[in-house]
């Protein structure tokens, strides 16, 4: 069935940025005292939400939580605001689905971080709806995010009209139960991590969306 809408995960999907992010947490962690691996990242922390990545790590608690999160999206723009991250193949795949689609972004990060990577990119002007964590109350693995975008894409699309494009279980989980499609884009994560989706690829480019989208 011909996808009536798409739906990208904004990090390690659109913006190949996981080293980043990896860098910047860690950073961040080792100043109050829980250093983080990248084997624990990537096992425990990979596409879940800012918020909840912070948490999960410090405790829901810490009283540091607010100021992690303001400093995360400060570095980030810092080093990815050029819009450096994203791929000049999957800037193509984005506007090639735009063209004959309605798309949309749903991520754990900041709309702050998001929206200025996509202006940069050149996508800001195809992409028709941004879900950022503020904007919904669960992060991925909850459905929320891909529920609200399916809202405000409105124009009678149900869910199993959508197709999502994620990398990591979390957010492969997220639209299996949106009742969503779900593809997902080989990156970080072995593809047995990945297996929930209903189908796995080595990259996201035009090739891809045109077998997916004609």
């Amino acid at each position: 069935m011909r996808a009536r809408a798409v739906i990208f995960d904004f990090n390690g999907t659109l913006s190949h940025d996981e080293p980043i992010l990896l860098a910047i947490f860690q950073e961040l962690f080792a100043e109050y005292g829980r250093p983080l691996s990248a084997e624990e990242y990537f096992d425990e922390l990979a596409g879940l939400s800012d918020p909840e990545i912070v948490r999960t790590w410090l405790g829901a608690d810490h009283p540091a939580v607010r100021e992690v999160l303001e400093r995360r999206v400060d570095r980030y723009r810092e080093l990815a605001a050029d819009g450096s991250t994203v791929p000049d193949e999957v800037r193509e795949a984005v506007r090639y689905t735009a063209e004959r689609v309605p798309v949309a972004v749903v991520s754990g990060a900041a709309r702050a971080e998001i929206e200025p990577v996509l202006e940069a990119a050149g996508l800001a002007g195809h992409v028709r709806v941004v879900i950022a964590a503020e904007d919904v109350p669960l992060g991925k693995p909850a459905p929320d995010g891909y529920l609200r975008a399916l809202e405000l894409l409105d124009g009678g699309i149900d869910a199993a009209d959508l197709l999502v494009f994620e990398d990591t279980e979390a957010g492969v989980a997220a639209a299996n139960r949106a009742g969503m499609r779900c593809i997902a884009v080989l990156g970080t994560l072995a593809p047995a991590r990945l297996a929930a989706a209903d189908e796995i690829v080595p990259a996201l480019d035009v090739g891809l969306m045109e077998r997916l989208l004609d």
